[in-house]
């Protein structure tokens, strides 16, 4: 792992943390959807923040 800062890293945390919560609410709006173009558009949703959270999760290595 790179040098970062305390101050980096509880960003970091932040940053995480907030897209498992936006991930978590992508899913349940997806699963409540009717509309299939909706239920598509939060579907991405949540893939995105999976990915900008293993992206982020690199940095931790």
């Amino acid at each position: 792992m790179s040098n970062i800062s305390e101050l980096e890293l509880q960003n970091l945390r932040h940053l995480i943390m907030g897209y498992d919560t936006s991930k978590a609410k992508m899913e349940e709006y997806a699963n409540c959807a009717t509309d299939p173009k909706i239920k598509q558009f939060f579907e991405k949703g949540a893939k995105t923040a999976q990915e900008n959270k293993q992206t982020l999760m690199k940095f931790l290595q």
